[in-house]
Formats: structure tokens, sequence, C-alpha cells
């Protein structure tokens, strides 16, 4: 091996893995973009509330604004009809005892006012209002009882979705700061692949991995780039990574990172790359690579389909954490770690964190998980067949009824 190899490390825990693939993370730039841009954005600054949420009090129901003291759930009651808010208008009326304010939701509260009694508990009699159910202090909305101005409200490094897009607006923001999104070359290698509807030969199989790990990247905020299929050659590898690296931040490849002959992508890693490490104690997706080529970060994933894709999850995910300054390992549409009771037995591996395929549902008792199809790494419908994998720890295997961590796909 070359000088470049001397110093990797092999057979790595999981935990070694992402402190040295978070060292390798990328300084990106950022930029300002409108929100209409921001869906699936890394968030770069913080955003802190230009205002309170709500900005006035203001009601959750349709119904009346009232005084408390002036209606009783035991009795009916006859207030004064003195007016009428709707949510946009400005709130010019003042209620005293023995009055009402018929209101929208979302209205400014009158001055005097400190309960809604809903339409729903009313009847209207000339100048009028009977009042035949509970006014509730509950149906206002306190003003800033949601946001106060000030506050940081959404941290730098979220991960923006519909729900924080418009809280950002709600904020009163139309812009934003954000991560860059990182350019991520993708290479899929080995003499057996041809493209998806082409003709093939019976030795041969569509390649497919790019596809679903180009996916990833995008939900992980990158902007992938395919550059197709290289044969097992090492001059034609090395054109193609060497051509990636002058448009691309870091390259993600398949296949070619094992133990054989033919596995071009460790072969000129180990003369002419520089390895971090080689093979992580995981199962499937035992033989990753990750080192740089020409100093930009390369992650060597296995060939098949079901490693590549827990690899990336595994691997691939902490290191955009760490460019994206966050510490969860994925966001949240990607999704969540979860504890799990076993409906089946599952079987751990030796000195392996286990990755098993199950399908996880939600029952009174909380969540249950059950395998489905067979756990070959090559099954790549066993991802779709499955919801989730199993966490189980080196030399664990879970037992019927046994509650584990499991990871639980979006």
């Amino acid at each position: 091996m070359g000088r470049l190899v001397d110093c990797m490390e092999v057979g790595v825990s999981i935990e070694r893995a992402k402190e040295l693939i978070s060292a390798c993370k990328l300084n990106l730039s950022l930029e300002t973009i409108h929100l209409d841009k921001a869906n699936g954005r890394i968030l770069a600054k913080g955003l802190v509330s230009k205002v309170n949420d709500p900005r006035f009090d203001n009601s959750a129901m349709d119904g009346w604004a009232v005084r408390e003291e002036d209606c009783s759930s035991n009795n009916v009651t006859i207030l004064r009809i003195v007016g009428e808010i709707q949510a946009g208008s400005e709130n010019v009326h003042r209620i005293k005892s023995g009055e009402a304010c018929k209101i929208t939701t979302g209205a400014p509260i009158p001055e005097g006012a400190d309960a809604i009694v809903i339409v729903e508990n009313s009847r209207i009699e000339g100048e009028n209002v009977i009042i035949t159910g509970q006014a509730k202090k509950s149906f206002i909305r306190i003003k800033g009882e949601n946001l106060s101005r000030g506050k940081l409200a959404i941290p730098e490094g979220t991960y923006m979705g519909s729900s924080t897009i418009s809280l950002a607006a709600t904020m009163g923001y139309d812009e934003i700061s954000v991560f860059r999104k990182p350019i991520i070359g993708i290479i899929s290698t080995g003499d057996e692949l041809v493209m998806p509807n082409s003709e093939i030969k019976d030795w041969q199989i569509f390649e497919s991995n790019s596809f679903g790990i180009a996916a990833l990247v995008e939900k992980m905020g990158g902007k992938p780039v395919r550059y197709g299929i290289v044969t097992d050659s090492v001059d034609q590898l090395r054109e193609t990574m060497d051509g990636a690296v002058e448009n691309c931040d870091a390259l993600i490849t398949t296949g070619g990172v094992s133990m054989g002959d033919w596995d071009i992508v460790r072969k000129i890693m180990e003369t002419e790359g520089e390895i971090n490490f080689w093979k992580v104690n995981m199962r499937p997706g035992g033989p990753p690579i990750f080192g740089k080529w020409k100093n930009k970060p390369l992650f060597g994933l296995p060939g098949n389909p079901v490693s590549s894709h827990l690899v990336f999850l595994m691997l691939v995910c902490p290191w955009f954490s760490a460019t994206y300054h966050i510490e969860q390992t994925a966001p949240p549409n990607l999704g969540k770690k979860v504890r799990v009771k076993m409906k089946n037995s599952v079987r751990g591996a030796e000195n392996k964190l286990c990755l098993r395929r199950i399908r996880i549902v939600s029952g009174k008792n909380g969540l249950q998980a059950s395998t489905h199809t067979h756990q070959g790494s090559g099954n790549i419908h066993s991802m779709v067949a499955h919801n989730g994998v199993t966490l189980l720890p080196p030399n664990t295997d879970a037992e019927i009824g046994d509650i584990i961590d499991a990871f639980w796909f979006n």
C-alpha cells in the first residue's frame, strides 16, 4: 500500500467513523433566498421573531366577546349588543357590564371583554343576545402567547419545511439565509451495470444505486450530479473522478470497495487517494471507504443497493449534519430514532451494529415491528416492503416482545 493509506483505520465502529467523517465537513458559503425557494434548504442564520404572535389579543372562536362575570353556565343571560368586530378590522369597541360584542375568529378583543361565548350557545332577539352557555377565557388568544418578539424561534441548521417556512413568514421574514447546496457527484461502478430501459444481457443488471443515492442527497439539502456508469477500469474511474471533483464538493461512489480483484474504488484509493477508514462494524454495509480524492471528501459505498442506502443513512447523513453545524443525524423528513416492540425474533450480528429491515406500525401499546421478505443486502424490495431498520447493538439478538431501538423512515 502507498503512503497515503499507511495510517488508515480498518474495521472502525460507527462512532469512530462519524468522528473521522465530521472532521472533513465542508465550509459552505451562504445564500439569501426568498421563502418561495426555501423548501428543503438548510437555515444558516437563526431567525429571531420580529413580532409577538399573536400580535394582539384575539378570538379563537366565532361568537360573542363578553365579561365573564356577566355570564353563568347555570343561567340564561341577556346582554345588549353594542357592535360587531371582524378579523382584519380595527378595534374601536369597548364593552361594559351587561353588554356583548359580536366577534369572528381572529378578530381583536374589545376593551372590557375577558371571555368568549361561542355562537352555538346564543341566539339574537332584537337588540339583545341570549346567552345559553358558558363564557370561556380560554377562547381568547393572548398577545405573544405563541411567540414573543425577540425570541429565537428557528435555530441555525434547521431543515426548512412547510411549518418552519410558515413560521418564518409569521415572524415577518420574506427572505432567509441558507447554506449553499453542496454539489455531490455520484458514480456507479461495475461491468455488469446498464442503464434502466436499455437492452440487457443475461449477465447484466439495471443500475439503480445512483438514482436512490441522488434522492437521498436531495433530502439532505444537497445537489446531486449523476456521472453514470463506470466499468471496472481504473483508468476510466480516474478520469471520471478527476472530472467530477472539478465541479463537485464531494464524491459518492457505489460498488468496488470490497476485497475482490475488480474492486477498483478500493484499489485506486489505496494507490492514488487518501483513505481515512475502510470497513465499518455494521451489517449490512460493512466495507465502505471514506477518504479524499484530490482533497475532496469521497464516500465509497458498497454496490448492493440496501447496503448503499443504509451506509448513506449511518455515515453520509452525519457528514451533511456536521457541514450544516447541526447535531441531528438526519432531517425530520428522512426519519427518526424510535423504540419498538418486536413481534418476531431477529438475529443480530457478531461484533457489528445490525440493521435488519422491519415494518413499524403504531398500536394501542406503542410502536410494534416485524420483519417481512428476506433480508439480503441485494434485495432493494426489502426497503420498500419495510419502513424502518433495527439498531441492534453488536452481539445482540431481539426476541418476541423485546423493546429495541430502531430508525423509522418517513
